[in-house]
């Protein structure tokens, strides 16, 4: 199958990767350091398991992504708008696309601007960028994605390639224990530049990510979401299973780069505001990495 990954970063670069190696033939879309570097050596799929340089189409532009049948959206959520316009011009009639970005409704703002089904797949993978055209994995790698005509095909496509993949009847709740995981862990895994496993240690720490969790699961439970599984298990797994692991916000702002957290922390607090739930934690934590973002915008440089 021909499938394009816009937002070739580690997790496109990752899931990307693991369909090149199973046989597909894969056009990477990212910045031009990491093109370059695939365009001459291929990318280097860093695993525990095994090592690879896989060679594939790599481009700067959107357009790398015609003739694709499967389209794996990975923009940051601030790049979405951006991203459905860019597409727009070179997207098949046919072809399936799958929302693989942090947050809850990155599927439903992309399905507004394109005017066609987004599929939201909520994403559970250590991976980064360790140089150009370098993915390394630390772990994980399963995809829930909800119901689909193509949701059999895809569960097939993405187990043939060693990745797991969950289809849901209820992905809002999926979604949604994600974006706990990511708030619990993201600002302060951030504000402190520490892993997971590091940073669970710290003191305090377990007492406020209890209060994250449970300002989330108030503000889904109004939105009427039910959440699956304990979600307070399901954290302490995260620094279990991810111990090296830094977050996306941590490795944006190690880089001086706008995060994701008001998708993430910011929309539990806007959400929260909306239904008259307070989320002081969530807000705290909001606020501080919007004073790091701003302390390292290269205007203050």
């Amino acid at each position: 199958m021909r499938i394009a990954v816009l937002g070739a970063g580690a997790v496109g670069c990752y899931y990307g990767g693991m369909l090149a190696r199973a046989g597909h033939s894969v056009a990477l879309i990212g910045r031009p350091l990491h093109v370059d570097a695939v365009r001459r050596d291929g990318l280097l799929l860093d695993t525990q398991s095994f090592q690879a340089y896989l060679p594939m189409e790599a481009s700067t532009d959107a357009s790398g992504i015609r003739g694709a049948k499967l389209v794996l959206c990975c923009v940051k959520s601030t790049d979405t708008e951006s991203a459905a316009a860019d597409m727009a011009p070179h997207l098949s009639a046919d072809a399936w696309l799958l929302s693989l970005q942090n947050g809850v409704d990155n599927a439903r703002r992309l399905q507004a601007l394109l005017g066609r089904e987004i599929a939201p797949a909520v994403v559970y993978v250590a991976s980064e960028m360790a140089g150009p055209g370098h993915v390394r994995h630390h772990g994980r790698g399963e995809l829930v994605i909800g119901p689909s005509a193509a949701s059999d095909v895809l569960a097939q496509l993405f187990a043939e390639a060693g990745v797991p993949l969950q289809v849901s009847d209820n992905v809002a709740g999926a979604l949604w224990a994600k974006l706990i995981l990511n708030c619990a862990y993201n600002a302060l895994s951030a504000i402190a530049q520490l892993p997971y496993g590091r940073l669970v240690q710290g003191a305090g720490v377990e007492a406020l990510m209890r209060d994250v969790v449970g300002e989330c699961l108030a503000v889904a439970e109004g939105e009427g979401v039910s959440v699956p599984g304990d979600m307070w298990q399901a954290v302490q797994q995260i620094a279990r299973t991810m111990p090296n692991q830094l977050s996306s916000t941590a490795q944006d702002l190690a880089r001086g780069k706008r995060s994701e957290i008001d998708h993430l922390n910011g929309h539990v607090l806007r959400s929260g505001e909306a239904l008259g739930i307070p989320t002081p934690v969530n807000r705290v934590l909001h606020t501080l990495v919007k004073l790091l973002e701003e302390r390292s915008s290269p205007r203050d440089r």
